[in-house]
């Protein structure tokens, strides 16, 4: 029903870089970078006149109403009539990112019984959602199945699709190429230029946690100067923003906490060993399954105090990545009724015990603001910021 009718922006910037482009960039580069400037002031600013978006950005007024006609004749941008003010004057127009131009087809692959697919406005607004049940699917098998919900999604979008957004476990490059996903049985898989080629739109691949930052980062609350968002289910990783920027790492495996030992030889038995083969991880005892194997038959006050007991590994795993990176929040993305109290509160006392009072006091730890579809707005965000470079 619907094709990719998006112009892929030359100057589309991979996730890693500075997120929201605010200054002007050198010749050979300007165009595209202007142009996600301008892109990126009416997405979080609103319906704007030209010489707002040129007050906003620091282009003159000519680039902007160059770079608008252009994105009105691509189809990105509306003109909406004059801006009403009490001024002397000619009105001015004003001219808003026009949302039902296109959709995004996001699909979030973290949980381990189903694939999650959704068709989302580009203000990250779900209009379609879908599953399709893994029923014990590894490697190719999974590949093959994520290609149909894709299709089937991008079929049911009712305008044409910018991109599919794609967020899955294990460790992810650049190119959207899976480096690891043991779970799902890839290894060194070409993920994004495979549906690409299946689909013919434009594919965009992270890492789940990454992409649930990403999502808190642009439509939910996280600050973009240092944030942490950790996220909890059948395992745990976690995707950070400094600066404006999303951590990526020497590896493409920075936010990779699940997998520090806080457990000693001799307290790790009781957990059992990790996905990862090594004993004492964060995951053995933060994961979802573990949390409830946990407090399974207690009641509520040993039932708190083994929660706290976890809160207090978990920060003790923070706080070196805090200190490091000065961050001023930490998000937790998972159950409530197990984060959300002694846990949570355990882990922040944590973090300010072992970290100077400067960074530690003033450290927020917080549950994210994100449904439990924050991974498919999330995943959105990859299509957002690769093809129009806005986030």
């Amino acid at each position: 029903m619907t094709t990719a009718g998006a112009p892929v922006s030359s100057g589309a910037r991979r996730i890693g870089r500075a997120l929201r482009p605010t200054v002007k960039a050198l010749p050979e580069h300007a165009r595209a970078h202007n142009r996600s400037m301008v892109l990126a002031t009416l997405f979080h600013d609103g319906n704007s006149s030209r010489a707002d978006i040129a007050r906003s950005t620091g282009l003159t007024r000519v680039t902007v109403s160059d770079l608008v006609s252009d994105l009105i004749a691509e189809g990105l941008v509306t003109e909406l009539g004059v801006k009403v003010e009490g001024k002397v004057g000619k009105p001015a127009t004003l001219v808003g990112l026009d949302a039902k131009a296109f959709e995004i087809v996001a699909l979030d692959l973290t949980d381990d019984s189903e694939l999650v697919g959704a068709v989302l406005t580009m203000h990250g607004e779900l209009v379609t959602r879908r599953t399709a049940p893994l029923e014990g699917r590894r490697g190719d098998d999974v590949v093959e199945l994520l290609v149909a919900l894709a299709a089937d999604l991008v079929d049911a979008a009712a305008s044409p699709v910018l991109g599919v957004g794609i967020a899955s476990p294990g460790v992810i490059d650049q190119d959207g190429r899976v480096v690891q996903a043991p779970n799902l049985g890839w290894y060194d898989l070409p993920l994004a230029t495979l549906l690409t080629e299946r689909l013919g739109v434009p594919v965009h691949v992270a890492n789940d946690a990454n992409t649930r930052a990403l999502g808190e980062f642009t439509y939910g609350e996280a600050a973009g100067s240092g944030s942490m968002v950790v996220t909890i289910g059948q395992g745990v990783g976690a995707g950070i923003v400094v600066d404006g920027a999303l951590v990526v790492g020497k590896h493409h495996a920075a936010g990779e906490i699940g997998h520090v030992t806080v457990l000693d030889d001799e307290s790790a038995q009781e957990p059992g060993a990790c996905a990862c083969g090594r004993r004492g991880c964060l995951e053995t005892v933060l994961s979802v399954p573990a949390l409830r194997a946990r407090v399974a038959g207690l009641d509520p006050q040993d039932s708190d105090a083994a929660l706290a007991s976890v809160g207090r590994l978990l920060g003790i795993a923070l706080a070196p990545v805090v200190s490091a990176l000065d961050l001023g929040e930490i998000l937790l993305s998972g159950p409530r009724e197990l984060l959300d109290g002694p846990l949570l509160e355990a882990a922040l006392d944590a973090v300010r015990a072992r970290t100077m009072p400067v960074i530690g006091q003033g450290l927020t730890l917080r549950m994210g603001s994100l449904d439990e579809d924050g991974v498919l707005t999330g995943a959105a965000v990859l299509v957002l910021s690769g093809q129009l470079g806005v986030t």
